[in-house]
């Protein structure tokens, strides 16, 4: 199994709603600049992460997203089954899939033990434990360019008189 784009998309839309007020809309455009991620693909994530119930739209001026529920009742593996599906790492742990060897296998029973652990990683965390040691692109590429900017040499001012050159003859 592999977590795509779309879940980590999805989980840093989440944590930029995070860090404004319960109430505090904000529009895709601001959290995808924010988080440097693109507001295109953003829309269609958070179409997802309102019909899972974990985000709330409004329409018109002054639209946007809110979060539906406190952020630490939101775990990551809502945020990941909202987005990706149930999360199974193989085919043979997808109900729909069907394995011709279930039941008996030793690879399934294994599959489903590592299964289980991840889920509960996942399931462990919620957005606002994510939130308080997460920051966000946007700051982070400020900062770099700051910290890249051309050091300019200034030499002080004194107030000594500089010394004189005896000239040569």
């Amino acid at each position: 199994m592999q977590v795509t784009r779309a879940s980590e998309y999805a989980m840093l839309g989440l944590l930029a709603l995070t860090r404004r007020g319960p109430a505090e809309v904000a529009m895709l455009d601001v959290i995808a600049r924010e988080e440097g991620v693109p507001v295109s693909f953003l829309g269609k994530i958070f179409q997802s992460l309102a019909r899972a119930g974990l985000v709330k739209s409004t329409r018109g001026t002054g639209g946007g997203f809110v979060l539906a529920r406190s952020p630490g009742l939101i775990t990551a593996l809502e945020v990941i089954e909202a987005v990706e599906g149930p999360v199974a790492l193989t085919r043979c742990l997808d109900e729909e899939a069907g394995c011709e060897h279930a039941g008996g296998c030793a690879l399934c029973s294994l599959f489903s033990e590592a299964q289980d652990k991840v889920k509960e990683v996942f399931a462990g965390a919620t957005v606002a434990q994510l939130a308080g040691r997460h920051i966000p692109a946007g700051l982070v590429k400020d900062a770099q360019a700051r910290s890249r900017a051309p050091i300019v040499f200034r030499p002080r001012k004194t107030t000594a008189t500089p010394p004189r050159v005896a000239a040569a003859i």
